[in-house]
């Protein structure tokens, strides 16, 4: 069942990714583009685990891709609201 539930999660994070992406491509608005990334990188953080290790999802050594996606979003929302304003 678990193999399932990830198999589920790497295809929702691949479609969400692509949704980002296609939002990306009209407006090129770098928020878009990060969370295409960020999604892009889970789907691949989710099918690691299911390919190496079933079951260990939470092990240490997966951390730092996680905390990279989170610092990839954090930024780009900074970047985002810290930006120009258009009056």
């Amino acid at each position: 069942m678990n193999a399932f539930l990830l198999g589920v999660i790497v295809t929702t994070s691949l479609v969400a990714a692509l949704l980002f992406l296609k939002c990306w491509r009209r407006t090129r608005d770098f928020l878009f583009l990060a969370f295409a990334i960020a999604f892009a990188v889970e789907a691949v953080n989710r099918f690691a685990i299911l390919m190496l290790r079933p079951g260990e999802e939470g092990a240490p050594s997966l951390y730092p891709l996680r905390l990279l996606t989170f610092i990839l979003i954090l930024a780009a929302i900074v970047k985002k609201s810290t930006g120009e304003r258009r009056s």
